[in-house]
């Protein structure tokens, strides 16, 4: 296994996480879901300078975003939106794509649950198309019921992976399992043979080794089933904003460059952006934590 992070927790530019990340045990990153803000050919040269690689991307479904829309303008923008991802992806020679296939954040629903599963299985299967001619797998990714109605257990992205396609996986994250799953080793078992992505947060979404989940114990059941892919760090702090804060500098008070849906976003997951001391500390710690443990696999 081999060790990534995702970029899209603090604002700042992509040249400054790919310094640190270099210097700190990571050899992948998982770039966030916004081609707009990217020129692959700088982003190709940078994590080639830092002797890194791109693994992949996580889909960033906000605002209108929702491949199970009632409106069908609205699910074509959706799809052609995951579609930028994965060719960005593609020019950036990554491997993967996760994607969570509803609105974050949307809880009331906009059809029968009959309808909504072929809404996303068509809309998910023309992505799909597009995904295996790109030579980019796809990994449904469930998360938690306090951010989506839809898919938030391994079994029903499996099922959701089933009737898109062969190679159409599941991307698990410890988080979002420690919440939704009775036995998330259980829940990893199932996924055998169909896990394209592994996304780790500890329990409270600090960095690993930060909450009280068994990194070891995950690990091991990873390598139980042969995953030997990568584990993506995607802390996403909560702040303390009373005087019990242990973390005193962790805000950051002015962000730059946040546009207005990554700043909703931020703030609906974390409370604020937060500061760059609070981040290469959360960085540092989640590298730690599993470096000792995936060397082994």
């Amino acid at each position: 296994m081999e060790l990534s992070i995702h970029n899209w927790m603090r604002s700042e530019t992509i040249e400054t996480t790919i310094r640190r990340i270099s210097k700190l045990g990571y050899t992948k990153m998982e770039i966030a879901g916004s081609p707009e803000q990217y020129d692959t050919k700088e982003v190709r040269r940078l994590l080639k300078e830092h002797n890194l690689a791109c693994w992949g991307s996580v889909t960033l479904m906000l605002g209108e975003r929702n491949l199970l829309a009632r409106d069908e303008a609205q699910r074509a923008k959706s799809v052609q939106y995951v579609k930028d991802v994965i060719r960005m992806v593609q020019e950036l020679d990554g491997h993967m794509v996760s994607v969570v296939p509803g609105t974050v954040g949307k809880v009331v629903p906009d059809g029968r649950p009959e309808e909504e599963w072929k809404w996303a299985v068509d809309s998910l299967k023309e992505i799909y198309e597009y995904s295996e001619a790109a030579g980019i797998l796809l990994g449904i990714e469930p998360i938690n019921r306090f951010e989506t109605y839809f898919i938030n257990r391994g079994d029903q992205a499996l099922a959701l992976a089933e009737a898109v396609g062969p190679n159409c996986g599941v991307c698990l994250d410890s988080f979002h399992m420690n919440i939704e799953e009775d036995d998330m080793y259980e829940a990893i078992r199932r996924a055998k043979g169909k896990i394209t992505g592994f996304h780790v947060a500890d329990n409270n979404r600090m960095a690993p080794g930060m909450g009280n989940l068994d990194w070891k114990k995950i690990v091991a059941t990873l390598q139980e089933v042969g995953y030997d892919g990568v584990l993506s760090v995607e802390f996403c702090s909560p702040l303390d904003r009373t005087p019990a804060n242990p973390y005193p500098n962790a805000i950051d008070e002015n962000p730059q460059g946040l546009s207005a849906e990554q700043k909703k976003f931020l703030e609906d997951h974390g409370s604020a952006s937060v500061s760059e001391e609070f981040y290469t500390m959360l960085t540092s710690k989640s590298s730690e934590t599993l470096s000792a443990l995936i060397k082994r696999s």
